[in-house]
């Protein structure tokens, strides 16, 4: 999944969701302030930015540049790199913890990228990922206005660490520790309809490449399948989205 797009389209799509997120990820990864942390699959640095207020060292790293890009412009003092999870270009025992938000179900390569998260870190720190949970994640709502249309579509639940458990067996199967998952959400309030829906216009993941793969007469039927279900707005999504923890 190719995620080559403007930092603000995804800001917009993602980001709304993804940096309040990012405060309960790192309470739950237990992240203090003084250890050096990696961010792997860092997007625009949601993660990032928040580690780093908090005091924590960091080190980034993604595969797309205009995100890499925008992280140097936003926050000159995290070491950010291009490069993926499968193959991390840090030495072994580097950092006191490794992070993946919203990332793991991307890979293509769930067991290696989470590896290699364990293997740059020290022997007794901890390695710490999450993903939107299928059914009720943030975007499950424009998910379930697809299925009112094409009940076949695949949606994201299908994707690595979206249910209950995934998380914890790629935990296991690499050799990490001391294991635990629990559901951690968000609350997002949306002032409007079209605030909430013109992100997913912008071809960012695969809800974003299913819409733009639509013609003019099929999506102005999902827009308003969705419009039907949410209304005018505002309203509120609470997203919720699984998390997993393990000691190296």
């Amino acid at each position: 999944m190719s995620f080559a797009v403007p930092s603000e389209a995804y800001a917009r799509f993602m980001g709304r969701y993804a940096e309040p997120l990012a405060g309960v990820f790192a309470a739950f990864a237990g992240v203090r302030a003084g250890q050096r942390v990696l961010d792997v699959g860092c997007g625009p640095g949601a993660l990032a930015a928040h580690l780093g207020s908090n005091g924590a060292e960091v080190s980034a790293i993604d595969p797309s540049p205009p995100f890499v890009a925008a992280v140097r412009q936003r926050l000159p003092d995290v070491d950010v790199r291009t490069g993926t999870a499968e193959e991390l270009p840090y030495g072994d025992a580097e950092f006191d913890a490794a992070m993946a938000q919203l990332v793991v179900h991307f890979m293509t390569d769930p067991v290696r990228g989470i590896r290699q998260m364990a293997r740059v870190t020290r022997p007794g720190g901890v390695v710490a990922a999450c993903v939107w949970d299928g059914p009720t994640g943030a975007l499950a709502p424009f998910w379930d206005a697809v299925h009112v249309l094409d009940p076949d579509a695949e949606d994201e639940a299908l994707l690595s660490g979206a249910h209950r458990g995934h998380l914890t067996e790629l935990f296991v199967d690499v050799g990490l520790r001391a294991v635990v998952e629990e559901s951690i959400a968000v609350d997002i309030e949306h002032p409007a309809f079209e605030e909430w829906w013109e992100p997913h216009t912008f071809g960012v993941g695969p809800a974003g490449e299913y819409v733009q793969r639509l013609d003019a007469d099929a999506r102005a039927r999902l827009e308003g399948v969705a419009r039907d279900r949410l209304g005018s707005g505002p309203f509120r999504v609470v997203a919720t989205a699984w998390a997993a923890r393990g000691t190296v």
